[in-house]
């Protein structure tokens, strides 16, 4: 990407290449009855993808948001899909929204069911171009009929995901596709520089880290208190290679840099993306697919923890599918949550399935 600065230590991948796959058979030997089913929910995390040998596009996404839940509505996140081929580097990016707002408008036509898949849109721009990004982020905005703003009918466009995750202890762990420098959000005055034009354009923001870097993000949350940011898949709890083995260790750092997180009322976190590898949590490995009381029960502690420190209203399930499908089903993962939800009160279960994803990306 224009403005990167390679890591000579640690390759940096696309989501192309970490894509390894799920098997629908294996999927298919777990199968629950879906539990409230009238409980509304928008999706606020998914990928859409035509990777040859894994597509993910409006048939396969339909295939799950169909499998009992109330899902009205959801919202994809950038991941590599289909950028331009020609065009000047920092502008091929627009090929991705372009590409998942035609899907997008697919799902609107109302042919496809009452899911709006993509109702919502956020994409990748080189923030490290400074205040030049903010063609790129204009660009982003036109392919989508406007700027976000539900109350007045704003186009699907709603923000941009920067991941700056980076590891030094363990070789198995990938930096974020974005190649970013070490403590980027805490450090990096280019990337703040163009940081400080989403909130000129009324954007949002979403950072993908793993946990120790948890402090650089809460460093730019303060210093940008006004800009509306979500944290992803709660922080990145590592388990993977020098990581595993140490859960305890690591949930009470990732503890800390969360409580202290959860103190910057602009910051917001989704509740979620614990199925990757980088997780540790293995159940890929396992002959049969885990039960939703399997996934609650390992991932009981974050979801608590983090629904604590941030209160329903700025918490939000997402499914992070179709990566996270590689440790279980769409209908097993919502009931997980729903199982982990159960102790509170229909209101917050509210905000915590639909209201909370709505409010924060200016959704209809």
């Amino acid at each position: 990407m224009a403005g990167a600065t390679p890591n000579a230590d640690k390759p940096h991948t696309t989501v192309a290449s970490r894509m390894s796959g799920y098997d629908d058979a294996w999927l298919a030997k777990t199968k629950e009855d879906i539990l409230e089913p009238d409980l509304a929910i928008v999706d606020p995390h998914h990928h859409l993808w035509d990777f040859p040998q894994y597509p993910y596009l409006l048939r396969e996404i339909l295939a799950d948001t169909n499998s009992g839940h109330k899902i009205e509505s959801t919202v994809f996140l950038e991941c590599t899909a289909s950028f331009r081929a020609d065009g000047p580097e920092e502008m091929k990016v627009l090929g991705e929204t372009e590409f998942v707002n035609g899907i997008a408008a697919l799902s609107a036509s109302g042919n496809y069911g009452p899911t709006r898949i993509a109702a919502g849109i956020v994409g990748l721009a080189e923030l490290r171009l400074g205040g030049r990004v903010e063609e790129v982020l204009r660009g982003h905005i036109n392919a989508c009929g406007g700027p976000p703003d539900a109350a007045k009918g704003g186009g699907r466009f709603k923000g941009i995901r920067y991941a700056a995750a980076w590891e030094d202890k363990e070789p198995g762990i990938h930096y974020s596709h974005t190649n970013p420098p070490r403590h980027m959000y805490r450090d990096d005055a280019k990337f703040r520089e163009g940081f400080a034009v989403l909130g000129k354009l009324g954007l949002t923001f979403d950072a993908w880290l793993y946990h120790p870097q948890i402090p650089d993000l809460t460093a730019l949350a303060r210093a940008f208190p006004g800009q509306p940011i979500v944290l992803d898949h709660v922080g990145g709890p590592l388990g993977l290679g020098y990581y595993g083995g140490k859960r305890d260790a690591v949930f009470a750092d990732w503890k800390k840099g969360i409580v202290e997180l959860g103190t910057c009322p602009n910051v917001y976190i989704k509740l979620g993306g614990l199925g990757m590898r980088v997780n540790g949590f293995d159940f890929h490995k396992h002959p049969w697919p885990p039960s939703s009381q399997d996934l609650a029960a390992a991932w009981k502690p974050y979801i608590e923890t983090s629904i604590e420190a941030f209160g329903p209203k700025r918490c939000m399930f997402e499914s992070n599918f179709p990566v996270d499908k590689l440790s279980g089903s769409y209908a097993t993962y919502w009931n997980a949550f729903k199982r982990l939800a159960a102790g509170c009160s229909a209101s917050d279960k509210a905000w915590l399935f639909r209201d909370t994803a709505k409010a924060f990306y200016k959704l209809a």
